[in-house]
């Protein structure tokens, strides 16, 4: 009887089931120590950073609010928090302006109103740019914007020193007046005669 050989077809058949074999064993034995390893991972509680960030100091700031009993501006402190640059802060005096008066005085801006942006160029000039109910809303009367103009304009510029001028933007544009009365196409030095001594 012959012995039957191999043929060299089948030794390449019988190779490659070997090999494929043998990567199917490494893929599940390196899966399951993977598996292990990640629960691990997940298991263990992130440490904290010993470098946490510093707590933010409050800042004493004045607004600058109109009164019913003349027509002068009035402080009115408010804390806000010290910010890394004057953006930051100027952009939380602006809120504080819009959020209104502690002390009975006179908003100057619609409540609905809100601060879209603000930025402060090289030359100091202040560029607000408040949201559209800022003319759709507001109060009829040339004293009335002209408190909304300068309650913007006096509190950044009295309590930051970058801001030399500020320019009154609406929904990102450049307006003719926020009710016909104060012309908007130039940015605005501060007008401390306005305030209240």
């Amino acid at each position: 009887m012959k012995k039957r050989s191999i043929s060299p077809v089948q030794w390449t058949l019988l190779g490659l089931s070997l090999i494929v074999v043998l990567v199917l064993a490494a893929v599940l034995f390196r899966g399951e120590g993977g598996e292990k390893i990640k629960s691990a991972v997940e298991t263990t509680p992130p440490e904290k950073s010993s470098e946490s960030e510093p707590a933010r100091e409050a800042k004493a700031i004045q607004i600058f609010f109109l009164s019913e009993d003349d027509a002068l501006l009035h402080p009115e402190k408010r804390e806000i928090l010290a910010g890394p640059s004057a953006v930051e802060e100027a952009e939380q005096a602006v809120q504080e302006l819009i959020r209104g008066s502690e002390k009975g005085y006179i908003s100057p801006f619609p409540p609905e109103t809100k601060l879209r942006q603000l930025f402060i160029t090289k030359a100091g000039v202040a560029y607000v740019d408040l949201s559209r109910e800022i003319m759709e809303k507001h109060p009829s009367g040339s004293s009335a914007e002209l408190a909304t103009v300068y309650s913007i304009v006096n509190t950044l510029a009295y309590n930051f020193k970058p801001i030399k001028k500020v320019f009154i933007l609406v929904e990102g544009s450049e307006k003719e007046t926020l009710g016909g009365h104060i012309n908007l196409s130039q940015p605005f030095l501060p007008l401390y005669s306005l305030n209240a001594k």
